[in-house]
């Protein structure tokens, strides 16, 4: 589904104003469930999690860290409830076996690079791990759930969108009011300029790590032809940006729902815009992972990455973290 319109207005305005109280008791059924102890692992647990619905970031975030542990021969293991996903309970996700209906779009993304557990019970991910051997986990989504005791809490924040309205589902996009869960982070991840003034409503002792989308060069895949962009993510407007400065400017910007699952109609109708503009398929990797096997090879999938301001800040988010000290400051 997309967010209402009203979660990201000025202030909410009158739709907000009228779940106020419905928006009070998710936040209080939030804050009961977050005073239950987690399980203690016996290797170190990070969570890349953040404060509203929808994506901020957190698989691009997730990626990029495993990709350093990687480097350093860890040997670590990731965790994500599988959004999307039709089959219930704990699997390890296999990219011959699984697709985007078994196991979720993201799922398939982090389990081309790191052995990844899908389960809505992070504990029972987490043993699953151990079981293989894992020296590390970390969690792509989670900030809100209890069971798995977090020894980092990275909050990650969208610099276009920030917290929205400010107000708590259903009033707004808010898992918890900012207080709550900033409380809670040891550092904080902004993914581009703050436009939303996000930052404002952090602690001033928070640690800020500032970085940003870096999007693959699409220019030499197109080889000259025009594009239809389309793409079913959180906000489906950064793709479309990351492609307008790149100097693409696509004849056409097809926007769906997060986590959309493409349906032949929808497929049907992409196909015939290619072939009236004489044009290419642009979309994500985690659009890529929901399209059937033989429309994939029809389309490009562009990749994206992160550009740290300071590019020794995650290293140094990492060092913390696996020296057992996330209570540090990185700034």
């Amino acid at each position: 589904m997309r967010a209402p319109r009203f979660w990201y207005a000025a202030d909410g305005g009158w739709s907000a104003r009228l779940l106020t109280p419905a928006a009070a008791l998710y936040a209080r059924a939030t804050a009961r469930r977050l005073r239950q102890p987690g399980w203690h692992a016996p290797i170190p647990v990070l969570c890349c999690g953040n404060l509203t619905a929808g994506g901020a970031g957190k698989t691009t975030l997730v990626l990029d860290l495993a990709t350093r542990l990687i480097a350093r021969g860890r040997r670590v293991h990731i965790l994500t409830r599988g959004y999307g996903r039709r089959r219930a309970g704990l699997l390890r996700v296999d990219p011959t076996r699984h697709d985007a209906t078994d196991v979720g779009d993201e799922a398939l993304l982090l389990a081309a690079l790191a052995p990844t557990h899908v389960s809505a019970d992070r504990v029972a991910g987490a043993r699953a791990a151990l079981a293989e051997g894992a020296d590390c986990l970390l969690m792509d989504d989670g900030f809100q759930n209890p069971g798995l005791f977090q020894d980092m809490r990275l909050l990650v924040i969208d610099g276009a969108s920030g917290f929205g309205n400010g107000h708590v589902i259903p009033a707004g996009p808010l898992r918890e009011p900012v207080a709550t869960g900033a409380a809670r982070a040891h550092a904080a991840i902004l993914i581009g300029d703050d436009h939303a003034g996000a930052l404002t409503h952090l602690p001033g002792h928070l640690p800020i790590l500032h970085a940003s989308l870096a999007m693959q060069d699409a220019t030499p895949l197109l080889a000259g032809r025009p594009a239809i962009a389309f793409a079913g993510i959180g906000r489906p407007e950064k793709f479309f940006d990351g492609l307008r400065r790149q100097g693409i400017a696509p004849a056409a910007c097809i926007p769906f729902a997060d986590h959309h699952p493409y349906t032949p109609r929808d497929l049907h109708r992409l196909r015939d815009l290619a072939t009236v503009h004489g044009a290419a398929l642009l979309t994500t990797p985690k659009d890529a992972a929901r399209l059937p096997t033989n429309m994939r090879a029809q389309v490009l999938s562009i990749g994206v990455g992160l550009a740290w301001t300071d590019p020794a800040a995650p290293e140094r988010l990492l060092d913390q973290w696996l020296a057992g000290r996330p209570e540090t400051s990185t700034s």
